[in-house]
């Protein structure tokens, strides 16, 4: 954001700009930025969840899992 200050651009009026995970300096940026929220302590438990079926069953064949996503808006985008 500061780099596109200093080049002259605006956001969100020139440029959008959107991050991911959506950590806490996210809140504190001026503007604040829009971000992509991953449910981390979900990505947790499946990861152990999938650990464990493959310990318990090693021919077990591998699946993926997909967890919700969330957009969180605000002013960057």
């Amino acid at each position: 954001l500061n780099v596109l200050r200093a080049a002259g651009r605006r956001v969100p009026e020139d440029v959008a700009v959107i991050g991911f995970d959506d950590f806490l300096l996210a809140q504190h940026t001026d503007p604040q930025l829009t971000t992509v929220r991953q449910p981390v302590e979900e990505i947790g438990r499946a990861m152990v969840q999938l650990l464990l079926e493959a310990l318990e069953d090693s021919g077990r064949a591998w699946r993926h899992v997909i967890l919700p996503t969330q957009l969180i808006r605000r002013d960057s985008a």
